[in-house]
């Protein structure tokens, strides 16, 4: 590992570092992305992710993280920066003083390794990042196989969607397709196609998803579009009692997701 110190806004790695936080353009021409956090960037490098850079505050205590950056990609960069100076960059306070440079990783859906029965969430056209990330978490809390994400409107390596995932954006594998690819990939595998929907629907605890299942979801103002409502092997909802019609996307995960949990283990 090389070593390096930088004391000024205006150095070229440091500026860069800030507009591969911002930019989604730049993180897609340079196939790099930041990590921010120990934790993060522990689940990053279990997953195979290689580092480029790491910036880590002035006086942190981080050689064993280090270490493991150092096995991951050897000729990877740390720079020290004074606190002033990562304060600058860093996005929320507590991430234990490190951001992380990395190399973006692109899987494709024959990538993905599914287990003997699979369970796998749908998103189709999601645009908030904080909610995706918010949908991860629940699904490695479910021991989700896979996220697939149809027609996104967000970067997958937008730093929002890492934060808000606490890194499920790493333990869980996730892959961007078109919905057409992904309704031939699921049932060519056999899993059955369970759209979440208010109209024409039963209520989710009465549908089996004890064998291969995939929960489809929509944006929370439009729902699904009709090539989903017509490749489902059943329709569910979520009882509504109050005067509101709809939850949140992330919400309306854990719920389906769990149940799916919960039947698997009765």
């Amino acid at each position: 590992m090389r070593y390096e110190s930088i004391t000024s806004a205006q150095n070229p790695k440091f500026k860069n570092l800030l507009t591969l936080q911002e930019k989604s353009r730049a993180r897609r021409e340079q196939g790099l992305f930041v990590v921010e956090g120990r934790r993060e960037l522990g689940h990053a490098l279990e997953a195979g992710y290689r580092p480029r850079t790491l910036f880590v505050r002035e006086g942190e205590p981080l050689q064993e993280l280090l270490s493991q950056a150092d096995a991951a990609t050897p000729d990877c960069l740390a720079v020290t920066l004074p606190a002033p100076l990562y304060a600058k960059a860093a996005y929320r306070e507590g991430t234990e003083g490190i951001l992380s440079v990395m190399e973006t990783k692109t899987l494709s859906l024959n990538d993905l390794q599914l287990s003997e029965n699979p369970l796998v969430v749908v998103l189709e056209s999601v645009e908030k990042p904080g909610n995706l990330g918010a949908v991860l978490r629940s699904a490695d809390a479910a021991r989700c196989d896979a996220v697939i994400v149809c027609d996104p409107l967000t970067d997958l390596y937008n730093p929002n969607l890492i934060r808000a995932s606490l890194g499920g954006i790493f333990t869980v594998p996730t892959v961007c397709a078109s919905s057409e690819e992904a309704i031939a990939w699921l049932r060519a595998r056999g899993i059955r196609i369970l759209t979440a929907q208010l109209q024409d629907s039963s209520w989710y605890y009465d549908i089996d998803m004890t064998g291969g299942t995939a929960l489809v979801m929509g944006t929370e103002s439009t729902g699904l579009t009709d090539l989903w409502r017509r490749a489902a092997d059943a329709h569910i909802r979520i009882p509504m009692l109050g005067h509101l019609d709809s939850l949140n996307v992330s919400v309306s995960a854990a719920i389906l997701l769990f149940e799916a949990v919960r039947q698997r283990n009765a």
